[in-house]
Parts: C-alpha cells; structure tokens; sequence
C-alpha cells in the first residue's frame, strides 16, 4: 500500500476475500500498532512515510532492541543462543544468496522474515514481555517506514548487512553488551 494512501475495505475485501467487518476489524488492530491510519468522515490511511518519521522510527528501535539484547545476554541460556544462532545462519544464508545474484526479487518475503526473526530472538530472553510486544510493533512499523523510504534495493549494501549481522550475533554469543549495542548501532545508523 502506497505510503499516506486511502485503504478503502470494500476494495480489499475484493483483495483478500473476507467481510467488511472482518477487514474493518484488522484495520483498527494495525492503527493500534501505527501501521494504518483512521480519521472520522474520511476512513483508513496508510501511514504516511518521512524521513523524518524514519529517524524516529529507527531511534525507538534501536533503544528497546538494545535493552532487550543486554537483557537476553544476562538471562538466556543454551536455548536462547541455540535459538539466535539458527536464526543467524538462516538469515546470512538468504543475505548472502541476494548478494551473490545482485538483485533481491524474489528473496523479498524470505529476507523480511528471517530478519524480523533474527532481531526477534535477539531480544527474545528478555524479562519484559511488554519491551518485547513493543519491539515487535516497532519492528513493524519500522519495516514499513524503511519500504516506502527504499524504492529500489539496487544499491543496498547486503554485504555490509550481511558483517552487521554477524557483529550483532558475536557480541550477543560472547555476552559482549558493549560490543552488541555497538553493533546493532552501526546497523541502524543509516536509517538515524
């Protein structure tokens, strides 16, 4: 959906199949978390995407990813890195073979997914499971904000995501706090 564009349900009911209420129903549950917009007499909106919404987006994110990552360090066991290690090597797996074939067409779906799962399981042995609900909003939104602002991944760097990643995983596994927010900073700060 175009950033800031009119989400009309009956048009999307013809899309996805369902009932207006049930289409209705979804879209009040993505304004809740910033992904769609309403407005009394004029209906659902897509939201509107800036850079400087962007910033804002990424600083949110990058202060509760780093809380939840120190927090995983300092209590998540074997499980956990098990977990995040798995996560990794699917996700540089897929950024690998996008980089090799310098187009992402068809990686699209699996990139986002194994990302959003990686960054997930980071902070996944946190003690806050409200730090984590947020994250995984936040993620989202972000998501959506770094989509409308990148219109063509031609000239994204997936080697440089790829060393990113791995930075993020070896300061997490070695319980290096210093050395992961570190990290996970480089990895947002194009997006600062």
């Amino acid at each position: 959906m175009a950033p800031g564009g009119k989400l009309k349900p009956i048009d999307l009911q013809k899309d996805y199949g369902c009932s207006l209420n049930t289409l209705r129903d979804v879209l009040m549950r993505l304004c809740t978390i910033g992904l769609v917009e309403f407005e009394m007499q004029k209906g659902f909106r897509a939201t509107p995407s800036s850079p400087d919404r962007m910033r804002d987006v990424a600083r949110f994110r990058l202060l509760l990813e780093r809380e939840g990552a120190a927090t995983s360090m300092e209590r998540g066991g074997v499980a956990w890195e098990a977990e995040l290690a798995a996560a990794h090597h699917k996700l540089s797996h897929i950024e690998q073979r996008i980089a090799d074939a310098g187009d992402i067409g068809a990686f699209m779906p699996l990139w986002t997914d194994a990302e959003r799962a990686f960054h997930e399981t980071l902070i996944s042995a946190s003690d806050s499971p409200l730090l984590i609900e947020t994250f995984s909003q936040i993620y989202l939104r972000f998501r959506q904000q770094f989509a409308a602002q990148q219109q063509s991944f031609r000239n994204y760097d997936f080697e440089a995501i790829i060393i990113e990643h791995q930075a993020i995983v070896e300061g997490a596994l070695a319980r290096d706090q210093a050395a992961c927010s570190a990290a996970i900073h480089r990895h947002l700060k194009r997006h600062l």
